[in-house]
Protein backbone atom coordinates (compact mmCIF):
# COMPACT_ATOMS: atom_id res chain seq x y z
CA UNK A 1 0.00 0.00 0.00
CA UNK A 2 1.30 3.45 -0.65
CA UNK A 3 2.50 5.58 2.71
CA UNK A 4 -0.18 7.85 4.40
CA UNK A 5 2.15 10.84 3.41
CA UNK A 6 1.16 10.19 -0.13
CA UNK A 7 -2.32 9.36 0.39
CA UNK A 8 -2.79 12.63 2.04
CA UNK A 9 -1.03 14.57 -0.39
CA UNK A 10 -2.63 12.97 -3.66
CA UNK A 11 -6.08 13.02 -1.67
CA UNK A 12 -6.97 16.26 -0.52
CA UNK A 13 -5.25 18.06 -3.69
CA UNK A 14 -7.28 15.83 -6.24
CA UNK A 15 -9.96 16.64 -3.85
CA UNK A 16 -9.47 19.93 -4.65
CA UNK A 17 -9.52 20.52 -7.67
CA UNK A 18 -12.32 18.55 -9.01
CA UNK A 19 -14.35 21.50 -7.16
CA UNK A 20 -12.63 23.59 -9.69
CA UNK A 21 -14.22 22.07 -12.25
CA UNK A 22 -18.05 21.00 -11.40
CA UNK A 23 -18.83 23.57 -8.01
CA UNK A 24 -21.77 25.63 -8.60
CA UNK A 25 -21.59 29.47 -9.23
CA UNK A 26 -22.72 31.99 -7.13
CA UNK A 27 -22.72 35.93 -7.63
CA UNK A 28 -22.72 36.72 -4.17
CA UNK A 29 -20.38 38.94 -2.55
CA UNK A 30 -18.16 37.01 0.42
CA UNK A 31 -15.13 37.21 1.61
CA UNK A 32 -12.50 34.77 1.06
CA UNK A 33 -13.07 32.24 3.35
CA UNK A 34 -16.56 31.69 2.39
CA UNK A 35 -16.85 32.69 -1.11
CA UNK A 36 -18.50 30.36 -2.95
CA UNK A 37 -16.82 28.62 -6.09
CA UNK A 38 -17.86 30.01 -9.79
CA UNK A 39 -18.49 27.52 -12.33
CA UNK A 40 -15.46 26.78 -14.07
CA UNK A 41 -16.53 24.69 -16.72
CA UNK A 42 -16.81 23.99 -20.29
CA UNK A 43 -19.11 21.32 -22.40
CA UNK A 44 -18.26 17.69 -23.31
CA UNK A 45 -20.78 15.66 -25.61
CA UNK A 46 -21.11 12.10 -26.16
CA UNK A 47 -17.92 11.63 -25.11
CA UNK A 48 -15.82 14.36 -27.41
CA UNK A 49 -14.43 17.53 -26.21
CA UNK A 50 -16.45 20.36 -27.95
CA UNK A 51 -14.92 23.58 -27.64
CA UNK A 52 -16.61 26.54 -29.24
CA UNK A 53 -14.69 27.72 -32.49
CA UNK A 54 -15.58 31.50 -31.54
CA UNK A 55 -14.62 30.77 -27.86
CA UNK A 56 -10.88 32.05 -28.40
CA UNK A 57 -10.19 31.54 -24.50
CA UNK A 58 -7.31 29.11 -23.34
CA UNK A 59 -8.98 29.13 -20.12
CA UNK A 60 -12.19 27.24 -21.61
CA UNK A 61 -10.22 24.50 -23.63
CA UNK A 62 -8.15 24.36 -20.14
CA UNK A 63 -11.91 23.40 -17.92
CA UNK A 64 -13.33 21.67 -21.06
CA UNK A 65 -10.58 18.84 -21.17
CA UNK A 66 -10.15 18.91 -17.49
CA UNK A 67 -13.44 17.86 -17.06
CA UNK A 68 -12.82 14.64 -18.84
CA UNK A 69 -10.16 13.66 -16.38
CA UNK A 70 -12.76 13.35 -13.91
CA UNK A 71 -14.87 10.24 -12.64
CA UNK A 72 -18.43 10.20 -13.08
CA UNK A 73 -18.58 10.02 -9.16
CA UNK A 74 -16.89 13.27 -9.54
CA UNK A 75 -18.39 14.72 -12.20
CA UNK A 76 -21.78 12.72 -13.56
CA UNK A 77 -22.43 14.55 -17.06
CA UNK A 78 -18.99 15.22 -18.08
CA UNK A 79 -16.40 12.84 -16.27
CA UNK A 80 -14.86 9.62 -18.40
CA UNK A 81 -11.94 8.98 -16.10
CA UNK A 82 -12.11 5.21 -14.63
CA UNK A 83 -13.41 5.08 -11.22
CA UNK A 84 -10.33 3.77 -8.54
CA UNK A 85 -10.90 0.84 -6.71
CA UNK A 86 -12.40 2.03 -2.86
CA UNK A 87 -10.18 1.21 -0.12
CA UNK A 88 -10.79 -1.53 1.83
CA UNK A 89 -11.23 0.76 5.06
CA UNK A 90 -12.19 4.70 4.74
CA UNK A 91 -8.98 6.87 4.84
CA UNK A 92 -8.23 9.21 8.09
CA UNK A 93 -6.09 11.87 8.09
CA UNK A 94 -3.60 12.89 10.89
CA UNK A 95 -2.22 15.57 11.99
CA UNK A 96 0.77 14.28 11.22
CA UNK A 97 -0.77 13.69 7.44
CA UNK A 98 -1.84 17.01 7.12
CA UNK A 99 1.54 18.63 8.12
CA UNK A 100 3.06 16.47 5.71
CA UNK A 101 0.33 17.88 2.81
CA UNK A 102 1.34 21.18 3.78
CA UNK A 103 5.09 20.44 4.00
CA UNK A 104 4.58 19.15 0.09
CA UNK A 105 2.51 21.94 -0.77
CA UNK A 106 5.29 24.21 0.01
CA UNK A 107 7.57 22.64 -2.22
CA UNK A 108 5.81 22.47 -5.06
CA UNK A 109 4.84 26.08 -4.33
CA UNK A 110 8.16 27.54 -3.93
CA UNK A 111 8.78 26.04 -7.04
CA UNK A 112 6.13 27.68 -8.95
CA UNK A 113 7.23 30.79 -7.48
CA UNK A 114 10.66 30.50 -8.51
CA UNK A 115 9.57 29.70 -12.31
CA UNK A 116 7.81 32.55 -12.32
CA UNK A 117 10.89 34.90 -11.39
CA UNK A 118 13.15 33.04 -13.34
CA UNK A 119 11.50 34.13 -16.94
CA UNK A 120 10.58 37.54 -18.15
CA UNK A 121 7.38 36.86 -19.59
CA UNK A 122 6.56 35.04 -16.65
CA UNK A 123 7.43 37.67 -13.97
CA UNK A 124 6.00 40.31 -15.82
CA UNK A 125 2.82 38.27 -15.91
CA UNK A 126 2.11 36.96 -12.82
CA UNK A 127 4.95 38.18 -10.21
CA UNK A 128 3.07 39.53 -6.77
CA UNK A 129 0.14 38.43 -7.89
CA UNK A 130 -1.36 38.46 -4.35
CA UNK A 131 -1.95 34.55 -5.14
CA UNK A 132 1.48 33.32 -3.84
CA UNK A 133 1.06 30.75 -1.07
CA UNK A 134 4.58 30.33 0.43
CA UNK A 135 4.98 32.62 3.33
CA UNK A 136 1.74 31.78 4.55
CA UNK A 137 2.72 27.77 4.40
CA UNK A 138 5.84 28.21 5.92
CA UNK A 139 4.13 30.20 9.10
CA UNK A 140 1.57 27.37 9.06
CA UNK A 141 3.93 24.01 9.03
CA UNK A 142 5.99 26.35 12.44
CA UNK A 143 2.57 26.69 13.96
CA UNK A 144 1.58 22.85 13.43
CA UNK A 145 4.60 21.46 14.89
CA UNK A 146 4.61 23.22 17.67
CA UNK A 147 0.69 23.20 18.68
CA UNK A 148 0.90 19.30 18.12
CA UNK A 149 4.26 18.70 19.01
CA UNK A 150 5.26 17.26 15.46
CA UNK A 151 8.81 17.06 13.98
CA UNK A 152 8.47 18.64 10.56
CA UNK A 153 9.02 15.63 7.57
CA UNK A 154 10.71 15.58 4.84
CA UNK A 155 9.10 16.36 1.49
CA UNK A 156 7.12 13.24 0.22
CA UNK A 157 8.55 11.74 -2.81
CA UNK A 158 5.44 13.36 -4.67
CA UNK A 159 6.02 16.51 -3.80
CA UNK A 160 10.03 16.47 -4.59
CA UNK A 161 8.66 14.50 -7.98
CA UNK A 162 6.45 17.42 -9.19
CA UNK A 163 8.83 20.15 -8.65
CA UNK A 164 11.29 18.81 -10.17
CA UNK A 165 9.35 18.05 -13.26
CA UNK A 166 7.86 22.45 -12.81
CA UNK A 167 11.77 23.49 -12.61
CA UNK A 168 12.80 21.92 -15.89
CA UNK A 169 9.72 22.47 -17.50
CA UNK A 170 11.01 26.24 -18.98
CA UNK A 171 14.16 26.47 -20.80
CA UNK A 172 15.50 29.93 -20.88
CA UNK A 173 14.18 30.72 -24.33
CA UNK A 174 10.87 30.70 -22.78
CA UNK A 175 10.37 26.81 -24.44
CA UNK A 176 8.09 25.30 -22.11
CA UNK A 177 5.64 28.55 -20.80
CA UNK A 178 2.33 27.11 -22.61
CA UNK A 179 2.95 23.43 -20.61
CA UNK A 180 3.44 25.38 -17.46
CA UNK A 181 1.01 27.70 -17.25
CA UNK A 182 -1.28 24.20 -17.77
CA UNK A 183 0.37 23.71 -14.29
CA UNK A 184 0.38 27.36 -12.95
CA UNK A 185 -3.46 27.21 -13.14
CA UNK A 186 -4.52 23.92 -12.00
CA UNK A 187 -2.16 24.25 -9.17
CA UNK A 188 -3.15 27.48 -8.19
CA UNK A 189 -7.04 27.59 -8.51
CA UNK A 190 -7.69 24.04 -7.75
CA UNK A 191 -6.63 25.40 -4.14
CA UNK A 192 -8.56 28.78 -5.05
CA UNK A 193 -11.59 26.71 -5.72
CA UNK A 194 -11.93 23.24 -3.83
CA UNK A 195 -8.94 23.66 -1.29
CA UNK A 196 -11.30 26.28 0.31
CA UNK A 197 -13.63 23.77 1.30
CA UNK A 198 -11.10 20.90 1.78
CA UNK A 199 -8.94 23.34 4.24
CA UNK A 200 -12.28 23.98 6.14
CA UNK A 201 -12.98 20.00 6.29
CA UNK A 202 -9.41 19.57 7.55
CA UNK A 203 -9.71 22.40 10.05
CA UNK A 204 -13.17 20.58 11.49
CA UNK A 205 -11.29 17.12 11.83
CA UNK A 206 -8.22 18.13 12.99
CA UNK A 207 -7.54 21.47 14.31
CA UNK A 208 -10.58 22.30 16.24
CA UNK A 209 -11.58 24.80 13.56
CA UNK A 210 -8.87 27.18 13.38
CA UNK A 211 -8.79 28.77 9.72
CA UNK A 212 -4.62 28.14 8.53
CA UNK A 213 -3.21 31.31 6.78
CA UNK A 214 -2.84 28.80 4.11
CA UNK A 215 -6.70 29.78 3.26
CA UNK A 216 -6.47 33.17 3.90
CA UNK A 217 -6.21 35.64 1.16
CA UNK A 218 -8.48 39.05 2.28
CA UNK A 219 -11.59 40.51 0.80
CA UNK A 220 -9.67 40.95 -2.53
CA UNK A 221 -9.31 37.30 -3.82
CA UNK A 222 -11.79 37.66 -6.64
CA UNK A 223 -10.30 40.66 -7.77
CA UNK A 224 -6.64 38.55 -7.91
CA UNK A 225 -8.48 35.76 -9.30
CA UNK A 226 -9.93 37.64 -12.08
CA UNK A 227 -6.43 39.58 -12.91
CA UNK A 228 -4.65 36.22 -12.67
CA UNK A 229 -6.86 34.66 -15.26
CA UNK A 230 -6.63 37.90 -17.36
CA UNK A 231 -3.28 37.78 -17.43
CA UNK A 232 -3.45 34.00 -18.97
CA UNK A 233 -5.94 34.83 -21.38
CA UNK A 234 -3.42 37.69 -22.31
CA UNK A 235 -0.49 35.54 -22.51
CA UNK A 236 -2.15 33.11 -24.80
CA UNK A 237 -3.47 35.50 -27.09
CA UNK A 238 0.00 35.18 -29.03
CA UNK A 239 0.06 31.57 -29.08
CA UNK A 240 -0.03 29.29 -32.15
CA UNK A 241 -2.39 26.44 -32.15
CA UNK A 242 0.27 24.62 -31.41
CA UNK A 243 1.11 26.62 -28.29
CA UNK A 244 -2.48 26.04 -27.15
CA UNK A 245 -2.54 22.74 -27.87
CA UNK A 246 0.78 22.14 -25.85
CA UNK A 247 -0.93 23.77 -22.80
CA UNK A 248 -3.88 22.25 -23.12
CA UNK A 249 -1.99 18.84 -23.71
CA UNK A 250 -0.31 19.08 -20.81
CA UNK A 251 -3.67 18.78 -18.53
CA UNK A 252 -3.30 15.25 -17.84
CA UNK A 253 0.23 15.62 -16.17
CA UNK A 254 -1.33 18.52 -14.84
CA UNK A 255 -3.41 16.38 -12.77
CA UNK A 256 -0.57 13.48 -12.16
CA UNK A 257 1.73 15.75 -10.96
CA UNK A 258 -0.26 17.83 -8.23
CA UNK A 259 -1.97 14.81 -7.09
Amino acid sequence: PRPAQYLSFTQIVASARTQLCISPSSSTSHTAETAPIQQEHGHVHGGAVTIDPNDNSILTELRTVAMKLHTKEQAPREGEAPSPAKPAEPYAPTQSDYLQFLVDSLHIYEALEEVVESHPVLKEKFSNSGLERTEALNNDIVHMMEKFGLERPAVGRAGRRYAEELRNMVSQDGDGIPEFICHYYNFYFAHLAGGRMIGKQMSNLLLGGETLEFYKWGENVNEMKSKVKDSIEELAESWSRDDRDKCVGATSDAFQGGG
